[in-house]
């Protein structure tokens, strides 16, 4: 057993007396340096470290992410379910990497914690009901057909970043409907990528260091800035017409929501914060899931045929609807196995506002907290040769993991609020997609993840070519 591994488990009984036995002491992972903690065992690639901290030191260790702070690694499935659900969840805040993401997003539904949060959640929810949903599909296939229309037989494409500019498409049209102009889509395309990729180094930043003039720095700042406006203008615009307030896309359903029981509007800033999380927590994650199901189904065609069947058994000749996406098991079992294996979760962060028991242990206010969804999706001890891309491992009647073992979306009152418009758009997106285009890659050539402010695929370069004999098993 690990050092420390599971002592939150054991007991020893006397009769009829339990006694726990005392937990030992949380350790800390060995190669922390002064000033720096952690930061080379963190960089460049950080996942390693992070998959080895569980065997290594069992249910909980600690690592110094930056100078004077110690983080507390949540690894053991119970525990990370316990702290992300009543009543322990009553007690944390969302961390320091919500920190970070406030300075970006303001008070959204995902930076904001307690009471707030829950009134948030609550006056948010009609844009992502049933109805609304409904209409959003046609927006999100007619934009997925768009893109695919400009692709070019042998094309060679780096998949990801493809992904990433339809998943923005689909969200800028669900969102904004036309009320964006071509420059404005443009330019807000490209600050998105700048704020993405500045977030991940910011984090192991000390707070000085993020207000000092460097290029990161100064780069972050004026993507944020450009972004903000922009979404502030479109809502002005619309606020200035309300007239089209129409509900035909989400930005004026968010509009016109109230809190059920204040009666109370969201403000324009408050709109602007949360338009703001949908296309920056959609964009990345959408996309990247998107991009990894082609690579896996490219690696497995016989899993890739299975998927075409259905879709000609369900779809026939027809486009894919907002009935069909609960009607596609083996589409939904590859996109849960890619939710497990390629997550996108990296280190998420609560913090203990008051003093809070966790497991075993008593953990003080100020305490951080964080879990890595990446490396609990691969841990052996949950999942059968982890490593290998097995949708079957869904089916029904086969043994599955405990609760807390499987957190794609998160779990209790902050689990993602639009993990059902999440999944509509990889359904929509996907369907659509390979049922015209098949993805190849270079003989040998393998993917690997990598660590930002998300996990991502690294360079993922594939040949397109038109889909030819809809259903026909792949060699």
């Amino acid at each position: 057993m690990a050092e420390g591994k599971s002592f939150w488990r054991l007991f020893t009984q006397k009769g009829r007396v339990v006694t726990l036995v005392e937990p030992p002491p949380i350790p800390r992972a060995t190669g922390s340096v002064p000033l720096f903690g952690h930061l080379f065992q963190l960089m460049p690639d950080p996942l390693p470290f992070i998959a080895s901290l569980r065997q290594r030191y069992g249910d909980m260790v600690e690592i110094r992410l930056q100078p004077g702070t110690r983080t507390l690694v949540v690894q053991d499935p119970a525990l990370i379910r316990a702290m992300l659900t009543d009543p322990i969840a009553s007690t944390l805040d969302k961390g320091a990497f919500f920190d970070e993401m406030r300075v970006l997003l303001g008070d959204s539904v995902v930076t904001i914690a307690g009471d707030e949060h829950s009134a948030r959640r609550r006056q948010m929810y009609p844009a992502f009901a049933r109805p609304e949903l409904g209409r959003y599909v046609d927006i999100m296939r007619a934009a997925t057909q768009t893109e695919l229309d400009t692709w070019e037989p042998g094309q060679r494409m780096d998949v990801r970043e493809t992904m990433i500019r339809l998943s923005l498409d689909m969200l800028m049209q669900t969102i904004f409907s036309d009320r964006l102009d071509a420059q404005a889509f443009r330019r807000l395309r490209q600050n998105m990528s700048t704020v993405m990729d500045s977030i991940g180094l910011r984090l192991m930043l000390p707070g000085w260091a993020k207000r000092l003039p460097i290029p990161l720095n100064t780069r972050f700042d004026k993507a944020r800035a450009d972004i903000r406006a922009t979404i502030s203008a479109a809502v002005s615009d619309l606020r200035a017409t309300e007239h089209d307030l129409d509900g035909r896309d989400m930005l004026s359903v968010l509009m016109t929501v109230q809190d059920e029981q204040t009666g109370h509007q969201l403000t324009d800033e408050q709109i602007c914060n949360e338009v703001l999380t949908l296309v920056l927590a959609g964009q990345e994650n959408t996309a990247t899931i998107m991009a990894w199901v082609l690579y896996e189904l490219a690696r497995h065609p016989h899993i890739e045929a299975d998927v075409l069947n259905e879709l000609e058994t369900v779809l026939g000749d027809r486009p894919v609807t907002f009935a069909d996406a609960s009607q596609l098991p083996i589409l939904d079992r590859v996109i849960k196995e890619v939710l497990r294996l390629h997550v996108t979760g990296f280190l998420l962060t609560r913090r203990t506002l008051t003093e809070t028991k966790l497991g075993p242990w008593t953990l003080p206010a100020g305490t951080n907290l964080a879990y890595c969804q990446h490396a609990l999706h691969r841990d052996p001890d949950l999942y059968p040769d982890p490593l290998r891309f097995d949708p079957d491992r869904w089916l029904d009647g086969t043994t599955k993991p405990p609760p807390g073992a499987l957190l794609p979306w998160g779990a209790g009152k902050h689990r993602c609020i639009g993990d059902r418009f999440a999944m509509l758009e990889l359904v929509t997106g996907l369907a659509t997609i390979l049922r015209q285009a098949r993805f190849t890659l270079a003989p040998g050539q393998t993917v690997r993840p990598v660590a930002r402010v998300t996990v991502r695929p690294g360079k993922m370069l594939m040949t397109m070519e038109p889909r030819h004999g809809l259903g026909q098993r792949a060699d």
